[in-house]
């Protein structure tokens, strides 16, 4: 009697499936042939992954990625693998493709605490031009404890930028019972979380109910710089953007917030991905590209490096895997349906 596979039927999304029979590769060894007991349709164990119908070896796609994981260049990837810029791009696209997948583990996790910090950091994307006209610039948001990296996007510093990250943050909500949100001096993390996930809070009393963030969740920010020189009230240096939930526990110490851990992080990206290089001319050619560096290097931060200060990956510190992703593992999973 054939043994049911874990595996997933691409076609009709049964797991009734079962080995039909291996067969050789040139580069990669023996493969197995699946076939589904619902449909009767045969697929290849590649199939719906990111090495489908890529016949290089699984080990030179994992080595192009752990070398551009270490801050080289695309063209000094190709030079040193003798392979061509383009299908190096090509293979960071396909494995950029299981960001979707691997965020699932996330989601899919009960936590009792969270801490996240936001920041950005920028660089150049084609031709220089202004900084408020620039698509060079990069939200990140980070986990404290773990160093996770919750999100991280880019474009140009608008709405729409910081609204693409803190959907991701919105994920997270209804899965931990006490959520804080730290960032220094940008308020618009905070205002876009509470346009997205905010709720009216029923006090029983005549009146607009008011809006508040949903229980539990905390933002502040930390206004820096000095304000003598500007007319008018002045901000306080510790600050709550939106109004909070009233049953929610007030534990934060001013001396937490603050957003250094990651900006220790965005100091460690400039190492790691070169478009962040800051001796260069041009840094990346487009957004989807500069978008492409960002998704690989989330990837393998998360997932398959241990950080330099926790000393774990990051995923397994967060408590959403029980041991470290290899490369080439990522490489052979399932995309999402």
């Amino acid at each position: 009697m054939k043994k049911t596979t874990p595996l997933q039927c691409p076609y009709c999304c049964s797991s009734d499936t079962s080995v039909f029979k291996h067969y050789p590769t040139i580069h990669n060894g023996i493969r197995k042939l699946y076939i589904c007991r619902r449909c009767e349709r045969l697929f290849s164990e590649t199939h719906n992954t990111a090495m489908n119908n890529i016949k290089t070896p699984i080990s030179k796609v994992a080595s192009a990625l752990r070398l551009r994981g270490e801050g080289l260049g695309l063209r000094a990837t190709g030079r040193v693998l003798r392979s061509n810029k383009s299908t190096i791009a090509l293979w960071e696209n396909r494995f950029a493709d299981q960001k979707a997948t691997l965020l699932l583990y996330g989601f899919c996790h009960e936590f009792i605490s969270l801490t996240f910090e936001g920041d950005e950091l920028y660089t150049i994307v084609g031709k220089r031009t202004m900084p408020s006209e620039s698509e060079g610039w990069t939200a990140v948001i980070m986990e404290r404890a773990s160093r996770f990296i919750v999100d991280q996007r880019c474009g140009k510093k608008d709405t729409s930028l910081f609204k693409s990250v803190m959907k991701t943050v919105c994920g997270y909500i209804d899965h931990t019972d006490d959520l804080s949100f730290f960032s220094d001096g940008e308020r618009r993390y905070g205002n876009m979380l509470f346009e997205l996930c905010s709720e009216v809070f029923q006090t029983g009393k005549k009146g607009r109910p008011p809006r508040v963030l949903p229980k539990g969740v905390k933002v502040r920010v930390k206004n820096k710089g000095d304000q003598k020189h500007k007319k008018g009230r002045k901000r306080p240096k510790y600050q709550a953007p939106q109004r909070e939930h009233l049953d929610t526990d007030q534990n934060l110490k001013e001396s937490e917030i603050h957003a250094n851990h990651l900006e220790a992080q965005n100091a460690a990206i400039r190492r790691k991905n070169s478009t962040f290089r800051r001796k260069t001319n041009t840094y990346a050619k487009t957004v989807k590209g500069l978008q492409r560096t960002l998704d690989v290097h989330q990837i393998i931060h998360n997932y398959v490096r241990p950080h330099w200060t926790t000393r774990e990956v990051p995923a397994v510190a967060l408590g959403i895997l029980a041991k470290p992703l290899s490369l080439e593992g990522i490489l052979s999973m399932q995309r999402a349906a």
